[in-house]
């Protein structure tokens, strides 16, 4: 009995010894290629905002066909409502545990916010915290937010101005972007704002947490003959902000003061990820980080 143990505690420190040997002899081997992307978004719970989401979806399967595509949303609050819904979403950090869990060796993250701001630098810090694990990701690269050149800016807004159905030369159109208390990248709603006036001189852009404000926009409408006003969203998805702070019925909603003003409005409830052209702004942003693979 007393040999038996021996034995036995000598196969199991081999078995330990071997064990290791055999993990470190592999952790030098180059592990197989495989590639995949993650499409991070802040997110929406509304039911009728999805089809922006499933747009970027159907295009960037297209564009990248032999790819893995994978989803993530970075705000807490909507992947709880959506959980309490049954649906399952994670975090761009749990994303990115289980693709390393499960062998990608070379990952495209593409942030699909509107501009650089807080969420968008959270991102890429937390990204390059992964790319620098020990045996983990062999490349991982973040692809620039939609509005991150003067001809990305460029092409939102003509995309933007020729999809207003019914509108006349006469009449004013507002767009909605979210605005953020990141200042440098607050500075692009002002940089867009004087895009859209080059193009046409009754487009602004306002923000609902930035500059410009519905105010600063207010006052500028003032000096102007139209009458109705035309109010859009800048942003990805036509969610919560669109439908309440843009065109609800409250009366702190844009469309509120503007009629309390002596204006008639129109909401058009298209976010921007809805126009083909304006996805493929960011699958360019996406092609330009895969083609370092």
């Amino acid at each position: 009995m007393k040999f038996n143990k021996t034995v036995m505690s000598v196969i199991v420190i081999l078995s330990l010894i071997l064990g290791a040997w055999n993990a470190f002899a592999a952790h030098g081997e180059k592990k197989a290629e495989k590639k995949a992307i993650l499409l991070v978004a802040f997110g929406t719970s509304e039911p009728d905002a999805q089809k922006s989401f499933d747009q970027i979806d159907a295009q960037t399967k297209k564009a990248f066909a032999g790819m893995d595509i994978r989803w993530a949303f970075t705000s807490k609050i909507i992947r709880a409502k959506l959980a309490k819904q049954g649906k399952m979403l994670d975090s761009p950090e749990v994303a990115l545990a289980k693709m390393m869990g499960d062998g990608y060796t070379h990952v495209a993250v593409l942030s699909l916010h509107t501009i650089p701001g807080e969420e968008f630098h959270e991102l890429v810090r937390n990204v390059h915290l992964f790319g620098q694990m020990a045996d983990g990701f062999e490349t991982i690269l973040v692809a620039r937010p939609l509005l991150s050149s003067h001809e990305d800016m460029e092409t939102v807004a003509k995309t933007l101005l020729k999809n207003i159905p019914g509108r006349k030369a006469e009449e004013a159109v507002l767009f909605m972007g979210h605005g953020t208390e990141h200042h440098p990248a607050d500075a692009i709603y002002l940089a867009m704002n004087q895009v859209f006036q080059e193009l046409d001189p009754l487009a602004f852009v306002g923000t609902v947490e930035g500059k410009p404000t519905i105010e600063d926009i207010l006052s500028k409408l003032k000096k102007l003959k139209s009458k109705k006003v035309w109010l859009m969203p800048m942003m990805s998805v036509a969610g919560d902000h669109a439908k309440n702070d843009m065109a609800g019925d409250e009366a702190d909603s844009w469309k509120s003061i503007l009629i309390k003003n002596g204006y008639t409005c129109e909401p058009v409830l298209k976010g921007t990820a809805e126009f083909s052209e304006i996805v493929d702004v960011w699958l360019d942003h996406l092609r330009t980080v895969v083609s370092h693979f």
